[in-house]
């Protein structure tokens, strides 16, 4: 163990341990739990015999049901508990009948974020150090969570508790969602008994793509949006209808239901009726908002009297400097954000509710926390309807277009963000945004915990607390001591420390003391009041994509949160000495956590690192057929020939033969009335689709129709369309421009329909009505795949 000497301000002698803080050992009783042994007797005859029936095992009588709610890119002060200008009475109902944490945090990223929840674990220890669409091959950052961190629904479910997931899961590998598996890491591999929800960062709130268990549902026909429905609205029908059917089965069972919420993930989509609610009710901008919120916090209690707020980053415009179109757009997203968070809410008092009508409510144990990080500076710096369009596709949304558009925002015409302020603005009084754990404003949340059959105090609790400290705070309050071993594998220390102990002492001294933190290259280290964090380089409203510097380059800031709680004073040039030991103290944690090598890329070919090795040809073997975009053909940035075996024995056919992505980039090849279609969708924004139609239609019978597309050279290049039947051209059209990546993360290819968000609308988006035996794609690869 290493000690570094410090002198503080007042030349006190101050020392500071700088070995890593090793976490709990678990050593509670071995699961599953030895077989009931047999004490009843054999005979011959069952008149002599005794028989002895082996019950499943039963939680304790009278055990709570545990409801856990975890929203989604939600900042600390967008929702009304917490000072923020959104309405969320029913969290706020919540908050009245419990307990306010106002020093919760997470990881400043979801996929790390719901790792440590479910796991107790730090993230880079449990392979989640990055999201699962960033995998790469080093053991923090594989995204395979280990069998040696069982999660709390594994534990839950084998002491006796039903175990439901519901919503957003984004703990697999890209590469493992799709209908093959493998299944391990799927929610009914990791302890949950049902699941209903989708496999992703986010997916469209109109065209959600939706399992539950392991099978996809909304298939082939997505019907969510036909039936005037939307996604939170679904899960939050489910999620009624398992408590309903699991009470009235086994009333006397408790249950532990997951909600993770996909809101207020983009693409920012509400229900058009909610988004008027909130016309006009951000025209003042978000330096105003911003200030308000700063403002009502104090008032309330959820910061301290001392707070001081540091100003908005360079780079960042002040709303009066906006012209009177930019306002308008800017200001309707942030009405579309606020719509998607208080429809939640509405959402989540309808599960309430039904708690209550059931008689639940006293005996529920509910912790909400809102955000899985901050909140997310993914629009541009006024909102965008295809932000990863821009990115990727290069898509080109003007000014005059997103004037032009403005009632289309949040609805299924975009699948969008909004601007760089609105999300800073809502993570006040604290600097920057998701992905920036070197910052409060990327990884500090609010968290609201009830149980009024058990915690009968009230109020605000400020102890440092972390998202690894629910697991074992929950399996304290239940009585159970966290396993040494599960299913046949010894369990790694559990490093979240249990805040039960605050529940009747809001003034008791804070138990978890030391806490690291790192995503994407951004690094912070908590230890007894004391914050030192890395200075980002990498920012959207600068360079987005790499930082230009290796990660171990950069500076680092100094804070005393005790009197500095928003990190507005930079004490590392008066510090050095204590900055020093902080970094050395960050350094052992690295080690010690599987944190190394650092890395801050954000960039495409990152994203498509854990794609499949390439073929020379993919075989799909008819309709039906949906992988998703990470296992399928690359349609992107290549050239590539499509040949698809045909039966047209019956009427003209029409309807999609191979689909690839959605409006918002993607590719159709479909017949209409039996004449070949080809869409090449760059983005949803008007001319910026490429249509190519046989001239005539194919002939009856057996046909074997192939579409080739010669690709020029360059980013998003075009190209030459060339249709064939049988060995004859048809058709020969000119794609304007193609892409360099799919937008929605749940795309998918498919064959002889159309998945989720259609590329298309009309009869190529319908599913195939002739027979598909077969379709083969050739990718043009600039070399043979090895």
């Amino acid at each position: 163990m290493k000690a570094i000497r410090l002198l503080a301000g007042c030349a006190v002698a101050v020392v500071l341990s700088v070995q890593a803080i090793a976490g709990t050992q678990p050593t509670g009783p071995s699961l599953p739990f030895p077989a009931q042994e047999f004490k009843g007797t054999i005979s011959p005859s069952y008149a002599r015999a005794r028989p002895d029936l082996h019950r499943p095992r039963t939680a304790p009588a009278g055990a709570p049901n545990v409801l856990v709610v975890m929203t989604d890119d939600v900042g600390f002060g967008a929702a009304s508990t917490f000072g923020g200008p959104i309405p969320t009475p029913n969290l706020d109902r919540l908050a009245a009948n419990g307990l306010v944490y106002n020093r919760f945090h997470t990881t400043a990223m979801c996929s790390p974020t719901r790792a440590a929840l479910l796991t107790g674990r730090n993230h880079h220890p449990v392979h989640n150090g990055v999201v699962a669409n960033l995998t790469t091959g080093f053991p923090g950052y594989d995204n395979l969570l280990p069998k040696s961190a069982a999660t709390l629904a594994e534990v839950l479910r084998q002491y006796g508790w039903n175990t439901a997931m519901i919503g957003k899961h984004h703990n697999a590998p890209e590469a493992q969602v799709s209908a093959q598996g493998p299944f391990d890491l799927w929610p009914t591999g990791l302890g949950f008994e049902y699941f209903f929800g989708f496999m992703a960062a986010e997916t469209n709130q109109f065209h959600p793509a939706l399992y539950r268990g392991i099978q996809r549902v909304e298939q082939p026909v997505n019907t969510v949006m036909a039936r005037g429905s939307i996604l939170e609205r679904e899960l939050t029908d489910d999620a009624i209808r398992y408590v309903r059917q699991q009470k009235s089965v086994d009333p006397d069972k408790p249950f532990f239901l997951y909600y993770a919420a996909p809101t207020a993930h983009g693409p920012l989509q509400a229900p058009e009726d909610w988004i008027t609610k909130f016309h006009g009710k951000f025209d003042k901008g978000w330096d105003a908002t911003r200030k308000d919120i700063f403002a009502r916090q104090k008032a309330m209690g959820i910061i301290p009297a001392n707070t001081v707020m540091t100003p908005m980053p360079d780079g960042i415009p002040a709303w009066d400097s906006l012209d009177p179109g930019q306002k308008r757009v800017a200001a309707r997203w942030m009405e579309t954000y606020a719509a998607m968070l208080a429809y939640q809410d509405y959402q989540f008092g309808r599960l309430m509710d039904e708690l209550e009508r059931e008689g639940q409510r006293d005996n529920t144990l509910v912790i909400f926390i809102e955000g899985d990080n901050g909140a997310a500076t993914e629009g541009h710096f006024f909102g965008k309807m295809n932000p990863m369009g821009g990115f990727a596709n290069e898509v080109d949304e003007s000014d005059a277009y997103a004037l032009e558009q403005i009632d289309a925002i949040g609805g299924p015409e975009s699948a969008g963000n909004y601007g760089f302020g609105w999300a800073l603005a809502l993570n006040a009084p604290n600097p920057y945004a998701k992905q920036y754990a070197s910052h409060l404003g990327g990884l500090r949340n609010g968290m609201v915990i009830s149980w009024p059959a058990r915690i009968q105090s009230r109020g605000i609790r400020s102890q440092f607390t972390h998202v690894n400290d629910v697991m074992p705070t929950i399996l304290e309050l239940l009585g159970i001591e966290p396993p040494a071993s599960v299913n046949g594998v010894e369990q790694q220390p559990i490093d979240g420390t249990s805040f039960a102990y605050s529940f009747a002492a809001p003034a008791a001294p804070e138990r978890h003391q030391t806490q690291y933190f790192e995503m994407m290259g951004n690094r912070g280290i908590y230890h007894d009041g004391w914050w030192a964090g890395t200075t980002p380089l990498r920012v959207p409203w600068g360079n987005a994509y790499s930082s230009g510097r290796d990660p171990m380059e950069y500076d680092w800031e100094l804070y005393d949160l005790r009197s500095d709680p928003a990190q507005a004073r930079n004490l590392a040039a008066k510090e050095p000495e204590r900055l020093a030991a902080m970094l050395a103290l960050f350094d052992s944690e690295a080690w010690a956590n599987n944190v190394y090598p650092l890395d801050d890329r954000l960039t495409l070919a990152r994203f498509q690192a854990a794609a499949k090795r390439p073929r020379a040809k993919y075989t799909y073997w008819g309709s039906g057929v949906s992988v998703p975009v990470v296992n399928a053909a690359p349609l992107v940035g290549l050239g590539f020939t499509i040949e698809a075996q045909l039966d047209l024995s019956e009427a003209p056919a029409s309807g999609a033969i191979l689909a690839y992505g959605s409006k918002f980039a993607g590719w159709s090849f479909a017949m209409e009335d039996g004449v070949p279609v080809v869409v090449m969708a760059a983005s949803q924004v008007p001319g910026d689709q490429s249509i190519v139609r046989a001239n005539e239609p194919v002939p009856e019978g057996k046909v074997k129709l192939s579409f080739e597309f010669l690709r020029e050279t360059g980013r998003n290049a075009g190209g030459e369309m060339v249709i064939r039947a049988n060995g004859k051209e048809i058709g020969r059209g000119r794609i304007k421009r193609s892409i360099s990546n799919l937008v929605e993360q749940t795309d998918t290819l498919d064959i002889g329909f159309d998945a989720d968000t259609p590329v298309v609308e009309g009869k190529g988006s319908q599913p195939f009505t002739g027979k598909i035996e077969r379709v083969d794609v050739m990718p043009k690869f600039p070399q043979p795949p090895r």
